[in-house]
């Protein structure tokens, strides 16, 4: 816990996925909600086939989806996605001619229900 999904345009031509993810990670880290770094699983999805709005001209998105578990405050789950959407802004500086979206989504999962195992390498 949590769970980091990033989706995004292909056309992003200035993501480097990894240092990204290893960023977003760290951003996690340091808001101070999870107690242990192993914990943190982020994957990234990048799509080629996409619409964004109906207009002709190009346009791009990344969008990230955190899942925590429920029982944080407005207020942290506000300051995370400030955080995570700095982390994306400057992995995506702006591109002649394309209109890019960024985005940053906080999930509750339900934390009675949520279930877990490590299995220690």
């Amino acid at each position: 816990m949590p769970h980091l999904n990033l989706e995004y345009s292909d056309n992003l031509k200035t993501f480097n996925v990894d240092v990204l993810l290893l960023r977003l990670n760290h951003a996690l880290v340091g808001s101070g909600q999870f107690a242990d770094e192993a914990d943190i699983k982020s994957r990234a999805q990048a799509f080629s086939h996409y619409r964004v709005g109906t207009a002709p001209g190009e346009r791009a998105f990344a969008h990230v989806r955190l899942a925590i578990l429920s029982g944080r405050s407005p207020e942290v789950k506000k300051q995370l996605s400030a955080s995570l959407l700095e982390v994306l802004r400057e992995a995506a500086p702006e591109q002649d001619g394309v209109d890019i979206q960024l985005c940053v989504e906080i999930l509750d999962m339900d934390r009675e229900p949520y279930a877990k195992l490590r299995l220690p390498g």
